[in-house]
């Protein structure tokens, strides 16, 4: 067997979920529908409406589920996790970001890609049993035999719909970062993983359970060398999106403006991530002109506010006033729909 597992097969059947309580389609035309019904043809809803509509060709479903006393929403999305992180919940519990990984690089030196497969694994139940159907996951760390196939065959074996990043590090303290020297790998190698993944996993066709994206670490974790190389490398390749950690507190904040006189603003216009292929993590130190640059480039967000409150970082500014109003959320991969990326 491939270490990533195998794909699951379509399902073919028919399946007719009727006499729903509530359906809160959080659709601005369909509303919520009381006393509802979705008819799905293999892995596509083919319809959704009130249970008095229902057609012939409907209740002839090959399965029939009533749920006459729940409320069904849309799967939820989940679009920023270190899912390895599930191992080492624990450690360094009053320390900010930069603080925290120094305690955990120690431990996350010792990975390996059952250490992976298990993590996530653990990670996707969590996620499952909350109502997510659909997770990213960014796996920057490649110590010992880890692979990204690691979670790839978690996300197979438990059938969630998986959008993994190839992460990555390659500025250790030697040259200015964080990191240990140990588990940063050399650019080369990650920009050659990162061209091999997306040829072998990536599956950009709607209603795709897999596709890849790209993810170097940080301003602080990669060269700028590096954001550049991963942009032109995704955009090569319908589907691929670019993701990574932006102004998730003022440290990262004055690592930048220490070591490269920039902004976040001005950081990713300069290596080209100023696009709405990207959506970054965090952002919770971003000012009233970064908010409008986020949105004139149609840049997503991922807010993870458990994380920010964890390590007090601060809260990324998704209030009416500061953001929502200014920030154009792109299109979600599945449905087309308009989405705010937070996890």
């Amino acid at each position: 067997m491939s270490r990533a597992g195998t794909a699951g097969l379509v399902p073919t059947r028919s399946l007719l979920v009727r006499d729903i309580q509530l359906l809160a389609t959080l659709d601005t035309e369909l509303g919520d529908i009381r006393d509802a019904a979705i008819y799905i043809e293999g892995n596509v809803i083919k319809w959704v409406g009130a249970s008095t509509q229902l057609t012939q060709l409907h209740n002839n479903a090959e399965n029939i589920i009533s749920l006459s006393s729940r409320v069904v929403i849309p799967g939820l999305i989940n679009t920023h996790h270190h899912m390895f992180g599930c191992l080492t919940r624990c450690l360094a519990q009053d320390e900010l970001l930069f603080g925290w990984l120094a305690t955990c690089y120690g431990p996350w030196q010792q990975l390996t890609g059952k250490d992976i497969y298990i993590s996530s694994k653990l990670a996707m139940v969590e996620l499952i049993l909350s109502g997510c159907t659909c997770t990213s996951d960014h796996l920057y760390l490649y110590p010992n035999d880890v692979c990204l196939e690691d979670s790839i065959r978690a996300a197979r074996d438990m059938g969630i719909r998986f959008h993994p990043t190839r992460g990555a590090m390659s500025v250790g303290k030697s040259q200015g970062g964080k990191a240990p020297d140990s588990i940063c790998q050399a650019e080369d190698v990650i920009l050659a993983d990162m061209e091999r993944l997306i040829q072998q996993f990536h599956d950009p066709s709607r209603y795709s359970m897999l596709r890849i994206g790209l993810a170097p670490h940080s301003p602080f974790g990669v060269s700028q060398e590096l954001m550049v190389a991963s942009a032109k490398l995704a955009r090569q390749h319908p589907g691929v999106r670019l993701h990574t950690h932006m102004a998730e507190n003022q440290q990262g904040n004055d690592f930048l403006r220490t070591s490269f006189g920039l902004t976040p603003g001005e950081y990713i216009k300069k290596v080209g991530w100023d696009r709405d292929d990207v959506w970054l993590a965090h952002c919770c130190h971003l000012d009233d002109a970064e908010t409008k640059q986020w949105a004139q480039h149609g840049i997503g967000v991922a807010h993870c506010p458990s994380s920010n409150m964890r390590l007090a970082s601060g809260i990324c500014p998704v209030r009416p006033e500061r953001m929502l109003t200014l920030v154009k959320t792109p299109k979600a991969y599945l449905s087309g729909q308009p989405v705010a990326y937070a996890d």
